[in-house]
């Protein structure tokens, strides 16, 4: 067992995203590896995490949330900077890791030295948001990325070699195990009965390519009439709105209707308890994305017995192989129909797929507990940078 740490993880919501997820995962894995890790983020007063940790927690108070999204930005990153201050003059860390632009302002604002996860790189239109996303990276003592994509991106982009340390899956969490509320729980959320189920994970949004989707699921329907396309979760920072609009305005235009045991299904933010029973119900998780920083949820599909269907580009192709997942081209709506229709006559499986077994939160933390090591070695240096080349594109 290597020396124990004082962790501090930082992350910018409480919501059920993808970044916030991991937070909670590798915090747990490290405190199982002896490690004592506090998580910390910005939530207003009398909100709790969506998922119980055993990790200590630490939550930056907030006022209400800004008019638009850089206000919400610099609300948030003022919250952590203020609790971070308070929390400082009483006790240390051996380690700062901050998953996104809020945590990593804040902590350069107190001229602490972190490591910075980057999941993806949004580009966002707001010169303010954009400068403090940026910051946060080149910043950093130590850029860390879950997928070769996103090293290569960065390298290529701004000269900073990041480190690769994937994702895990939870194996005990999400099995192809029934488990006694799965009815209760989709016929609640009005998915499924004698239906194909087309799952989608993370909600509406551009990056999701959940219109293309739709339009897929317009094809598989002309196939498969009863089939039913659910869209779960979707809690974001970000202003999808637009993209919702369209989205609905594309199913009135294909005459679906929305709303719980009608043809597409929008959950909105879910219940965490209630993931694991959908992607069991679930036929087929839909995963056509055209910007991803790992693709967790393909994994949580595969590991509960559900196949997947993803797009063929990085990062998807850096961890799955032929056979894993059935692949689409994103920019295709008829691909991604007849690889949906594929995975509904497939079935679903009942042997874990050795995929699922390659990535566990168990070796993640190992793999950052390195890292953290090695910082403290060399007192935390500037990134290493190299030569910059053109930017690369998916």
């Amino acid at each position: 067992m290597a020396e124990r740490l004082k962790i501090a993880l930082l992350t910018h919501s409480i919501n059920p995203r993808g970044g916030v997820v991991h937070v909670l995962e590798l915090g747990r894995a490290l405190l199982a590896r002896g490690h004592a890790v506090t998580v910390i983020a910005p939530a207003a007063r009398g909100q709790r995490f969506f998922r119980e940790t055993p990790c200590r927690v630490e939550l930056a108070e907030l006022s209400p949330s800004g008019s638009d999204l850089a206000e919400t930005v610099r609300q948030r990153i003022e919250a952590m900077r203020r609790h971070l201050g308070v929390l400082l003059q009483r006790e240390r860390f051996d380690v700062f890791h901050t998953h996104d632009g809020i945590g990593g302002n804040a902590l350069a604002d107190l001229g602490c030295s972190y490591l910075r996860t980057v999941h993806h790189v949004d580009k966002f239109a707001d010169a303010r948001v954009q400068a403090w996303e940026q910051r946060s990276i080149h910043e950093a003592a130590q850029v860390l990325c879950v997928s070769a994509l996103w090293c290569e991106r960065l390298r290529a982009e701004t000269g900073i070699v990041a480190a690769q340390v994937p994702n895990g899956v939870d194996l005990e969490r999400f099995s192809s195990r029934p488990m006694p509320d799965d009815s209760r729980v989709v016929e609640r959320l009005g998915i499924g009965g004698a239906r194909p189920v087309v799952l989608m994970v993370g909600g509406i949004e551009a990056r999701k390519n959940t219109r293309r989707l739709l339009q897929a699921f317009v094809l598989l329907r002309e196939r498969l009439p009863r089939a039913q396309l659910a869209v779960a979760g979707g809690a974001s920072l970000l202003d999808h709105g637009s993209e919702a609009r369209a989205f609905l305005a594309d199913a009135a235009g294909a005459g679906l209707r929305i709303g719980a045991h009608e043809d597409v299904v929008i959950t909105g933010p879910l219940e965490d308890s209630d993931v694991p029973a959908l992607y069991r119900r679930a036929d087929v998780l839909a995963m056509p994305s055209l910007l991803e920083g790992f693709g967790l949820a393909a994994l949580e599909a595969l590991a509960s017995g559900t196949p997947a269907v993803v797009s063929r580009m990085a990062p998807f192709t850096e961890h799955f192989a032929e056979g894993d997942v059935l692949w689409a081209d994103p920019l295709s709506p008829a691909s991604i129909a007849d690889a949906l229709q594929q995975a509904v006559a497939r079935g679903r499986h009942h042997e874990m797929p050795a995929v699922c077994r390659r990535f566990s939160w168990a070796a993640s933390a190992e793999r950052h507990e390195a890292l953290y090591h090695a910082i403290q070695a060399t007192r935390m240096p500037p990134p290493v940078r190299a030569e910059v080349s053109k930017p690369c594109t998916v």
